[in-house]
This record gives C-alpha cells, structure tokens and sequence, in this order.
C-alpha cells in the first residue's frame, strides 16, 4: 500500500471501499437517519454555529471535545456497524466510535487541524469514508509546510495512522465547484482508560 506522505506519518487511500450502488444507497440513508446536528465551535469566547453538520456515534457514550465544544456519543445505527466493519476488515484497524460530517456543497469545508485530541487513542488510526460528492483533501507538515493534495471520490477509504497527526495539518478547502452534498464518516478510536 502507498503511502501518500513522504515523511513523517502514514496516510493510506485505498480508493473505492464500496460499489457504486453501495456507496448510493448508504448515502441517502445515511442522509435521512442520522441525527444531524450543525457543529458548534467557541472561537475566542464567542460560539459559533457551523453550517456543516456533524454527529457522534460510538460503543458507548464516549465524550468528545474538539473546539471547546463537547459532544457525547449516540449508539450506533445498523448502517453504521455495517459500515464500520467494512472500513475494519480493509483497514486491519479497529474503531469504537464515527464523528460524521455532512457537507451541503463545496462553500462548505473544513480549515487546517490535526486530530490530536486528548481523548483520542494516541497515534491511533483514522478512517475516513466518503459519500457523495468529490472533494479535494489536503496535508500540510507542521514544520516544512510541504503541501499533499489527493481527492476523495464516492465510496472511497482513507486511513491517517501513525505520527500523521502529530506531524502533519490536514483540511477540506472549499470550493464553488462543487454544489451536491458530501457525507465523511471518520472511523475514531477513543482510549478507554
């Protein structure tokens, strides 16, 4: 497996993860079970509402904060498990909870960060599942700032593990390119203490 990073962490794409039909029909149920939610985020003590959309699912009701803002997760979904065993059996990984982003069209994104929440198992894996529209992601390595872009297409895996992030920023830039929806669902290990 190629890794898209030259130095400094481990990022995998392994490309479509489900047929097209798949991946059609997990989007439209996705889209119409989940408990949507815009995210939240406090940014110099002024709380913001996103006109993204997220929940946060997992095997029990693990908390998680991320932009002074705490979410405490919902029991998986059928889909949900179905999808997580998926991304389990290509990845070799295992997950315990799914941060789901819904992006409405292109003008919505995600700006530079790392995962490196302290509720997060340490260097664990991420899989990142895509629905819907393609997008372009992007890297930027903390201290070099070498630039890696690669693009997410319907049904598609992507796996960040490793020292990914500790070493490396990654985002989801807007565009006005794109008008559909996108549904990212984000394979998470929280460590249980």
């Amino acid at each position: 497996m190629h890794n898209l990073l030259p130095y400094d962490g481990t990022v995998h794409y392994y490309g479509r993860a489900l047929t097209a039909e798949a991946a059609d029909a997990c989007f439209h149920t996705l889209m119409n079970t989940i408990d949507w939610r815009n995210d939240e985020a406090v940014i110099f003590g002024k709380r913001i509402i996103t006109k993204r959309k997220v929940a946060w699912y997992g095997n029990k009701d693990f908390t998680y904060t991320y932009s002074n803002a705490t979410k405490t997760a919902l029991p998986w979904t059928r889909e949900l498990l179905q999808l997580k065993k998926i991304c389990e059996a290509k990845t070799g990984e295992h997950y315990n909870s799914c941060l789901l982003n819904l992006y409405h069209t292109g003008t919505e994104g995600m700006a530079w960060h790392c995962d490196e929440e302290r509720e997060l198992k340490k260097n664990g894996a991420i899989a990142s599942l895509s629905l819907g529209a393609e997008r372009k992601f992007a890297f930027r390595h903390k201290s070099t700032g070498l630039r890696v872009d690669c693009f997410l297409e319907h049904g598609s895996l992507l796996v960040m593990k490793g020292t990914t992030q500790t070493h490396w920023l990654h985002r989801l830039p807007p565009t006005k390119k794109v008008h559909t929806a996108r549904i990212n669902l984000t394979f998470r290990t929280i460590a249980e203490h």
